[in-house]
């Protein structure tokens, strides 16, 4: 698993003093960092040097955040495919699950224009921040 705290910004909150929505896709993106940097180590955007697209995210709010306390962002993979995975969010403050999510990410060759398989080295280093959902439903 990887994890990433947020310290929530006055301008991170809506009018009912809660944070607001739109932010939780901010900060699942920037959990994605080091999984983005396993695919990309130099973290170069060029067209030739990156290899994700994003197909997919999603979000469930299960409970209120507000303005004071750290935000701790949890972020395992959940799937690996071929030519893509799954990474599963989640949002946690004060200890109580406040905010889930996924987000399918596609292995993709720019310059080609086409989805390319997983090299084994990257689909081994997903697989340890692996969580299987199924199992820990409860």
């Amino acid at each position: 698993m990887y994890e990433l705290t947020v310290e929530p910004r006055f301008g991170d909150i809506d009018g009912l003093r809660h944070i607001n929505n739109t932010v939780l896709a901010v900060w699942f993106e920037q959990a994605r960092n080091p999984v983005f940097k396993l695919f990309t180590p130099n973290f170069s955007t060029t067209h030739e040097d990156w290899k994700l697209i994003m197909a997919h995210t999603d979000f469930d709010f299960v409970g209120q955040m507000k303005l004071g306390q750290y935000i701790n962002i949890k972020t395992y993979v959940s799937r690996v495919g071929n030519k893509s995975f799954t990474l599963y969010h989640e949002a946690w403050q004060d200890g109580k699950l406040c905010v889930k999510g996924s987000a399918v990410v596609v292995h993709f060759d720019f310059i080609e224009q086409k989805t390319v398989p997983i090299p084994d080295d990257i689909r081994e280093k997903l697989m340890e921040h692996f969580i299987d959902l199924d199992e820990n439903k409860n």
